[in-house]
């Protein structure tokens, strides 16, 4: 996805939320936040949840950086990231130059940085790690449905809603593969230069923009009122045009959660429990150092523009952003300025209910494996865990196939 849609789609995100009714360290100066507990089952999706994949697996040690490993510098003398440039966390621990737009979160004590994520028995292949991620499945093990797909099996997303969740950017179903009512908004590259509006003249004339935003509107209308009658995934494919994209969805996921029919009907009232979106990009194995600081500060500029719109919208401490990938990248950079595939990575949670700072297994890179990848510290299903019990109030164990501990990211 380009850095406009992207970002502009995360933002729409948040805009979702609008129609929607209902460690090892703490970050510095958080303060206490009295949150009323998760309602059980199906109540609980009034709690968001938005998942960001780090597509082609993200190299967690120039994002989360232990400055203060010797072996550091050692490991990386081209693509690693000069001290004086480190944003530093603590005395051990900072981030990459281009992540400074997550200070505020991280001063506010709303941002977690879980480091050491993978599993048991890491695979190194793209499809098969993501499948891996995508089901809450062992190393060795294949299962058909997503683990979110599961957890709607649990405890069904109320009837008042227009779908289980929303999918942008990608046809791909991932953690809501096998049967969960979904809508994925897809916008292929050439449909850019081929969207013919149907508004009228002096409509197109003085307002292209917005009038193809209301064709988009009428169009995602249409697809949640048949997604009513057929449970399962739609796709639809939209012929978003570049400039237009996160305007569109957002409009588009307003529509899901209330708009109504041509008729004035409503269709639904409580919007969608899970929103996915997808940053391509992150399978570095060349000329690294541009590219990853790109994709950074898309990531770090999304985080930021929900924060600012779900804080507008009153909907910050119900809704929950979390990033996930296939894996990590290796320590050790390659000869082509780049990264290869390897095991563990961090990854960020966000939230007004989160409690900020520092989780998991912080990098020793000293202690490589015979593969000169880092150990596993955290199991990635934890992370779900956390999502299920504490976030939505479901039986972990029953969608996860196994007891997971949840971390303690959140307030109570």
């Amino acid at each position: 996805m380009l850095r406009r849609r992207f970002l502009r789609s995360m933002t729409a995100a948040a805009g979702a939320a609008l129609s929607m009714s209902a460690g090892r360290a703490l970050a510095q100066g958080a303060s206490p936040l009295v949150a009323a507990p998760p309602r059980t089952g199906a109540g609980a999706y009034r709690n968001l949840l938005i998942l960001v994949e780090l597509k082609g697996g993200n190299d967690g040690l120039n994002t989360v950086i232990p400055y203060d490993e010797p072996n550091y510098r050692v490991l990386r003398k081209h693509i690693g990231i000069e001290r004086e440039r480190v944003i530093t966390l603590d005395e051990r621990t900072g981030l990459h130059p281009a992540l400074e737009p997550l200070l505020p979160l991280w001063r506010e004590g709303h941002l977690a940085i879980v480091q050491g994520v993978s599993y048991a028995q890491p695979n190194l292949s793209h499809f098969r790690s993501i499948e891996i991620w995508n089901t809450a499945s062992r190393a060795d093990e294949y299962l058909n449905d997503g683990w979110l797909t599961r957890a709607f099996a649990q405890a069904p997303v109320p009837a008042g809603f227009a779908a289980d969740a929303l999918v942008i950017g990608s046809a791909e179903m991932g953690p809501l593969a096998g049967g969960a009512r979904a809508v994925a908004l897809v916008n292929p590259a050439q449909f850019a230069q081929a969207s013919r509006l149907v508004q009228p003249i002096a409509l197109r004339e003085h307002n292209a923009e917005l009038a193809h935003i209301l064709d988009v509107e009428n169009d995602i209308v249409r697809a949640a009122l048949r997604l009513k009658p057929h449970p399962g995934a739609f796709v639809l494919k939209t012929p978003f045009p570049a400039g237009a994209f996160g305007t569109a969805v957002k409009t588009a996921m307003q529509a899901l959660a209330g708009a109504g029919t041509p008729s004035g009907q409503p269709i639904a009232g409580q919007g969608v429990a899970a929103i996915r979106l997808t940053l391509n990009g992150f399978d570095t194995h060349q000329n690294q150092p541009g590219q990853h600081a790109a994709l950074l500060a898309q990531l770090a500029q999304g985080f930021a523009a929900m924060r600012s719109a779900l804080i507008e919208l009153g909907r910050w401490d119900e809704t929950l952003i979390m990033t996930y990938a296939e894996f990590g990248r290796r320590p050790r950079e390659n000869e082509s300025n780049g990264t290869d595939h390897g095991t563990v990575a961090p990854h960020f949670i966000a939230g007004g209910r989160v409690r900020g700072g520092l989780y998991g297994a912080p990098p020793v890179l000293a202690r490589l494996d015979g593969n000169g990848n880092l150990p596993v510290g955290v199991d990635f299903r934890q992370l779900y865990a956390s999502v299920l019990g504490p976030w939505w109030g479901l039986d972990a164990s029953q969608v996860l196939r196994g007891r997971f501990e949840p971390l303690p990211l959140l307030r109570v």
